[in-house]
């Protein structure tokens, strides 16, 4: 049982794997607004074509995107936008961290 259950956990860490780098996190908040070419991210993030082309690619191995080749441009869009739902957890966490510095520092100040 357990087995079967690591396997699950493995391919869950595979996505969190994925995500963890901003530049991937600042591609997948960009395709929650539609989908962007290569040429487009590449300009955002600042990068070389070769280094946002990895990134995306590691994100689709994951299957957090999917492509579409159109003539010499590739375009991307996500591919389960539910990912975004996670977002707002991540944010409930920072804010939660945040308010535990304040206190402490609210105690340290008396």
């Amino acid at each position: 049982m357990y087995q079967k259950r690591k396997r699950h956990l493995e391919a869950r860490a595979k996505v969190l794997k994925a995500m963890a780098h901003p530049s991937r996190l600042f591609i997948i908040d960009e395709l929650a607004h539609g989908e962007r070419c290569v040429c487009e991210l590449t300009e955002m993030i600042g990068a070389d074509v070769s280094t946002i082309s990895k990134h995306l690619s590691v994100l689709k191995q994951a299957g957090l995107v999917i492509d579409d080749k159109r003539g010499n441009q590739v375009f991307y869009q996500l591919r389960v936008p539910c990912i975004l739902n996670f977002f707002g957890c991540v944010e409930s966490v920072l804010e939660s961290q945040a308010q535990e510095h304040v206190d402490l520092l609210a105690l340290v100040e008396k």
